[in-house]
C-alpha cells in the first residue's frame, strides 16, 4: 500500500501572502492607462500552482485527473482553461495544475483520492511562481518584440502553450483566448518582465486591469 504525507499548505498564523509585483502597486495604475489601449494587462497572483507528474499513457491516469478536476488530460504543447482553473501540459509526464488561491491541499486531496494507488508525484510550486494575462488588439505585436519563437495565429493557436525565451529570460507563454495570453513567470523575474512589457507595450499604450 502507497502512503502519501499530505500537509496543510497555507499558514494559520495570520502571515500575509504578497505578490512578486506588490512593489509596483498595480492596483494604484489601474483606470489610468491611455484610452482603447492596445494592450492590458491583469496580474493573476496568489494563485495556487501544483505540478502533476504521472504516466500520459496510462488510461487509469487520465481518468483519475479527469475525475478529480472535470478536466481532459491536455496533450502536448497545450492548455485547457476552465474559469480560474487551467491544466497545462509541461512535459511527457508533467502537468502544470493552476487553481483559485486556497484550493491547492483541496485539489491535491481530490487527485489522490482519485489516482489511487497510481505512482503519482503531486507538489505545490504556488511560491516560485507568477500569472500574468495579456489581452488586447496589438498583445501579438508586442510577443513578436519580445521572443523569436513564431506567435502568428497558423502557428500558436488558442490553447497551446510554450517554453521559450522572452526578452532576455525563459517563461511560458500560453495562448487562453483569441486576443488574450498569459505569462508564466518565475517570481524571482517578475519585477524585469514588468519593466519590459512597460518598454515593449509603450506605443500601443498599455493599461492596468484589477
Amino acid at each position: 500500500m502507497t502512503t502519501a504525507n499530505v500537509y496543510p499548505q497555507r499558514p494559520t498564523t495570520g502571515a500575509r501572502a504578497e505578490s512578486s509585483l506588490q512593489h509596483a502597486d498595480l492596483a494604484s495604475l489601474v483606470g489610468k492607462g491611455r484610452k482603447n489601449a492596445g494592450v492590458t494587462v491583469r496580474e493573476k497572483k496568489l494563485l495556487g500552482h501544483l505540478t502533476i507528474r504521472g504516466d500520459g499513457h496510462d488510461a487509469a491516469f487520465a481518468e483519475g485527473v479527469h475525475k478529480a478536476l472535470g478536466i481532459e488530460l491536455p496533450g502536448a504543447l497545450r492548455v485547457i482553461v476552465k474559469g480560474e482553473t487551467s491544466l497545462q501540459w509541461m512535459g511527457p509526464d508533467e502537468w502544470l495544475l493552476i487553481v483559485p488561491g486556497g484550493e491547492e491541499l483541496a485539489s491535491e486531496q481530490k487527485l489522490r483520492a482519485a489516482l489511487g494507488e497510481l505512482h503519482v508525484a503531486i507538489i505545490n510550486v504556488s511560491g516560485g511562481q507568477q500569472l500574468l494575462e495579456l489581452s488586447g488588439p496589438n498583445v501579438r505585436q508586442v510577443l513578436m518584440k519580445s521572443t523569436s519563437y513564431d506567435v502568428h495565429p497558423n502557428n500558436f493557436p488558442v490553447g497551446k502553450a510554450v517554453g521559450t525565451v522572452f526578452a532576455k529570460s525563459q517563461l511560458m507563454i500560453r495562448h487562453t483566448a483569441e486576443d488574450t495570453w498569459e505569462l508564466l513567470i518565475r517570481r524571482s523575474f517578475s519585477d524585469y518582465w514588468w519593466l519590459w512589457l512597460q518598454d515593449a507595450a509603450g506605443e500601443y499604450g498599455l493599461s492596468v486591469q484589477a
